[in-house]
């Protein structure tokens, strides 16, 4: 991958959303990573995960990881996850090597972590990525909650789910209450990514079989917008904390451009995306809500 500035789908999307300026200041977040010192104790104090990549159809989706602390570590440049998408998850003996972008969150301290690069291994049941970018984001929109282990979690693996075309109509109730979800989106030569979306319970509408949702006013990169402008693939994890269910979309998505503060404009930016779901996936993570903070 060359992560030299930003790719032209990032510029565009700042250029018009009149950022380009603010844009330019985080430029040095996009030098090469160093996974050590703060970042590496960030990085090890985490729980939980989220993984962008392909499966062995060249497929995109995002799904969840989960581990002790420690089970990411970084080294250098290097990350490795001492955990893999199990039997039953999309991305299970997902092929290697391919780009994948990994999200680690704590949402109880609001806090992210954000590793782009190269899928290198996935033996043993580890993940070893080569990090071509790293940088945390700010805690905005993050619903805060603790997660704590699942011990009810029956242990083995879990049959695969079967892929749908469509949702059912437990899928849009638990969308329509979902107050976080993670987005996956990919560009041709500049890899792919992971990111966490969040705002108040019903910010992800659905429109007949498509699904839509604000963009709000972040930090002004614009990774996950500048991807889809270059290339429409992206993929959806959503999941239900009190039961521990996943719901996995892939397809398409494309930002849609119009006035600031017209009708539907929840975010206020002028900026939505509408995503076309093709693969419709269900799942199960080992992790519940403990407590919520207010």
């Amino acid at each position: 991958m060359n992560t030299s500035g930003f790719h032209e789908g990032e510029r565009a999307v700042q250029a018009r959303a009149g950022a380009t300026e603010e844009a330019a200041r985080l430029h040095g977040m996009l030098r090469p990573p160093w996974l050590g010192g703060g970042l590496r104790a960030a990085l090890a104090a985490r729980t939980f995960a989220v993984l962008t990549a392909r499966d062995r159809e060249g497929t995109l989706w995002t799904s969840p990881l989960t581990g002790e602390p420690g089970f990411l570590d970084g080294d250098g440049t290097t990350l490795t996850v001492a955990a893999a998408p199990p039997a039953g998850d999309p991305l299970h003996g997902l092929p290697v090597p391919q780009p994948a972008g990994l999200l680690a969150i704590d949402l109880g301290l609001r806090r992210r972590i954000r590793v782009n690069g190269r899928l290198t291994d996935g033996a043993d049941g580890e993940l070893t990525i080569e990090a071509e970018q790293a940088f945390g984001n700010c805690p905005a929109y993050i619903r805060p909650r603790l997660l704590a282990p699942d011990t009810t979690a029956p242990a083995g693996a879990s049959a695969p789910a079967a892929v749908r075309a469509a949702l059912d109509d437990r899928d849009r109730e638990l969308i329509a209450r979902a107050d976080t979800f993670f987005l996956g989106t990919t560009h041709p030569t500049r890899g792919t990514d992971a990111s966490h979306k969040g705002g108040a319970p019903g910010f992800v509408r659905i429109e007949g079989g498509e699904l839509r949702w604000p963009d709000y006013a972040g930090n002004n990169l614009f990774t996950s917008l500048g991807n889809l402008t270059v290339d429409p693939a992206a993929a959806l994890l959503f999941l239900d904390f009190t039961t521990g269910r996943t719901l996995h979309l892939s397809g398409e998505a494309t930002v849609e451009w119009h006035e600031p503060a017209a009708s539907g404009d929840e975010g206020g930016t002028g900026r939505r995306v509408r995503f076309r779901p093709r693969r419709v996936r269900g799942g199960r993570v080992p992790l519940r809500e403990a407590t919520a903070r207010p």
